[in-house]
């Protein structure tokens, strides 16, 4: 990979890390949803002037007999765009209302569960799996034991919630692998997403959290970050950075957020997390790492009957 590439790459996990922390200081003074709702209007607002930009190239193109920009489909991309975002409604929203609960280190990281999820669900649409993403569950198994439980074996409130928020992230991701294709606009179908969440989210606070003026002001410097660098540049930079970069080492990178947020939430909230959590998160990171790496020869593929 490109040193560049590299580098954009890190800045988009750094920005996302350190987002959590923004995130739980803005519920100080706005409820979840109406931080949410917020927060993905400005993403949505960040992304509308490169959309406008992309927009007028490809028209230019398409004028100059490009048949590359031929097959673009506005309907396709607003159904995908809708569409996915119904998914990130959901886990946006589980996660914001988990971080009123939980440290940020700790939402980073069951967040990231999502990597292993999807394999995961994946195999129950094609029947198919290998041993690589069974030891990345396993691994994942393992470390929200430790993460999780402690003395008796039950699941605290949060943990259920950020659980419910890596699922629902992954039903996005399977969402966005199905419905965004070569007719859409990847950048569109994420402002749209934005968008849906914003509208629905805000809309919700508005008439269940009593939103202030003030509180909006006071949450200002969170909402700027969580929504125009956290929503809109750091996924920039994403686009960016994977162009030309193998996807397996740009996965990696990425994966960083959760180090990330873990580190951010002790030097920024000065979260502490015991032992036993540390261990959790080193597990999940591991099970993240095993399921991203390109399995090797003693990961067979183990194909079971299509139903």
């Amino acid at each position: 990979m490109p040193l560049k590439n590299a580098i954009i790459l890190l800045l988009a996990a750094l920005i996302w890390g350190t987002a959590f922390v923004a995130q739980s200081e803005g519920m100080e003074h706005l409820g979840p949803f109406t931080f949410n709702g917020i927060r993905s209007l400005k993403g949505t607002a960040v992304l509308t002037p490169l959309i406008l930009v992309r927009r007028h190239f490809r028209l230019r193109r398409a004028a100059a007999g490009d048949e590359s920009v031929a097959g673009y489909s506005m309907k396709n991309t607003l159904r995908a765009g809708v569409l996915c975002g119904i998914f990130l409604f959901a886990a946006s929203n589980l996660q914001q209302y988990a971080l009123q609960y939980a440290a940020v280190g700790k939402a980073g990281f069951m967040t990231a569960m999502y990597i292993v999820m999807v394999p995961v669900l994946h195999f129950f649409i094609t029947r198919k799996t290998s041993l690589q993403v069974l030891t990345g569950v396993a691994l994942a198994l393992a470390g929200l034991y430790f993460l999780c439980i402690r003395g008796s074996f039950k699941l605290e409130f949060a943990d259920v919630l950020l659980l419910l928020c890596a699922l629902f992230f992954s039903f996005q991701i399977l969402c966005i692998d199905r419905f965004a294709d070569a007719s859409t606009d990847s950048i569109e179908v994420s402002a749209t997403e934005f968008l849906v969440t914003g509208i629905v989210s805000l809309a919700i606070g508005l008439l269940t959290e009593g939103v202030q003026a003030a509180d909006i002001r006071n949450a200002l410097f969170e909402l700027v970050y969580a929504g125009v660098f956290s929503s809109g540049i750091a996924y920039t930079f994403q686009i960016v950075g994977q162009k030309g970069a193998d996807p397996t080492i740009a996965s990696l990178i990425m994966s960083l957020e959760s180090v990330i947020s873990l580190l951010a939430g002790m030097l920024i909230l000065h979260q502490i997390l015991s032992g036993r959590e540390i261990l959790g998160c080193i597990l999940m990171f591991a099970a993240i790492l095993v399921v991203q790496i390109p399995g090797a020869d003693f990961f067979r593929s183990l194909k079971g009957k299509k139903a």
